[in-house]
């Protein structure tokens, strides 16, 4: 019998031998980093432009406005006269120092010493606009209110102050007041939603019964009686509003403690021993914050337009502080000053629109149904 014959395929002559190929490769790809849930909602806001945008011009205008004493102030930066510098910007001098013959504060708009600094050998460096909000230029050419012109922007209002400045500082109280208002706003509202929320049953209807009862309170008419008993000022306005401005938050976050303290991980947490309070702060709190970041804009918006009413009906700071309600009541009374209502307007306009669509794009990256 003969053997079964095996032969090797060999390349017949002439032919070029294939190049082996290699395997596919059965590595696994290189897993990319998770993303931390605060990363993904900044990712989910950049992609909202106009609220990207409408953040940083509300950042930069903010910023702008702390700055405002170098901006817009009756006062050089700093000042050269006689070969010594002075700083009238951060300390006062009398008017003796520059050649004067009054020992009273230096008023800089005054022509003499405008002279004095151009002698040579004497300088002063001034802020772009030349007025503070509360500066009064009593040798000003036209009678006040003045329409804008090449020294006053936006003109001066029936006092004689520069606009330009009075907006400028106005927004800065502005902002600043609704970041207090809004500051401890949250924190009340925090508070009480997250204790209702946790215990709920009766403790949770006894509250909201008193919240009902509370919120029924008149708030203008208090406001007006506190404005008889005190004087007004930013203080008493910021507790009055503190009083009312939380229970729109503390429902938002009542409803988020109803929600989150019967899932597991809150099962969990009792079962290892936590406290309640540790339970609340440590585990349910920080899950429950869409709604606290969510409302922060609204809430800002909401207590410039507070405070700007307020002003407007004469319930708010004193008249030296400048404010956007105080102009819109000098617009009011000066139908033919038309430039004090219009730049007033546009300023807060401005601002409401701003925070309005920050809150909007802050409300859609917090909301995890979307990409």
């Amino acid at each position: 019998m003969n053997a079964p014959v095996t032969s090797s395929a060999s390349p017949s002559p002439g032919a070029e031998a294939l190049p082996a190929t290699a395997p596919p490769s059965t590595a696994a790809p290189a897993a990319t980093p998770a993303l931390s849930p605060g990363r993904r909602v900044w990712l989910r806001f950049r992609r909202n432009r106009r609220g990207l945008v409408s953040l940083w011009v509300f950042v930069v205008l903010f910023a702008l406005s702390l700055c405002a004493e170098l901006l817009s102030n009756d006062k050089p930066i700093v000042a050269r006269y006689d070969g010594h510098l002075f700083f009238p910007l951060w300390r006062d001098y009398p008017e003796a120092t520059f050649g004067g013959d009054f020992p009273s504060m230096a008023d800089y708009l005054d022509p003499f010493i405008v002279e004095q600094f151009d002698k040579p050998g004497n300088w002063a460096i001034y802020p772009p606009n030349r007025y503070s909000y509360n500066t009064i230029n009593y040798f000003a050419p036209s009678p006040n209110p003045a329409a804008p012109n090449a020294e006053n922007l936006l003109g001066t209002d029936d006092r004689g102050r520069d606009v330009l400045a009075r907006l400028l500082y106005g927004f800065r109280v502005s902002v600043l007041f609704s970041l207090a208002l809004t500051a401890v706003g949250v924190v009340i509202g925090i508070l009480f939603g997250a204790v209702q929320g946790y215990f709920a049953g009766r403790f949770d209807l006894t509250m909201q019964r008193l919240i009902e009862i509370w919120a029924s309170m008149p708030e203008l008419y208090l406001l007006i009686i506190l404005s008889s008993i005190f004087e007004p000022g930013l203080l008493i306005l910021l507790v009055v509003l503190s009083l009312f401005g939380w229970m729109t938050l503390s429902d938002y976050v009542r409803a988020e403690f109803l929600r989150n303290r019967s899932l597991e991980y809150v099962t969990a947490a009792r079962a290892l021993g936590l406290s309640n309070r540790q339970i609340i702060w440590r585990h349910i709190l920080p899950n429950s914050m869409t709604p606290v970041l969510a409302f922060l804009p609204f809430r800002m918006s909401g207590g410039i337009l507070a405070l700007t009413s307020l002003d407007f009906l004469g319930l708010g700071v004193p008249p030296s502080t400048p404010s956007l309600g105080e102009l819109l009541a000098q617009g009011k009374g000066n139908l033919d000053a038309w430039w004090i209502s219009l730049s007033t307007f546009s300023v807060l306009v401005l601002m409401l629109m701003l925070l309005i669509f920050i809150g909007e794009a802050l409300r859609d990256a917090l909301d995890t149904r979307r990409g």
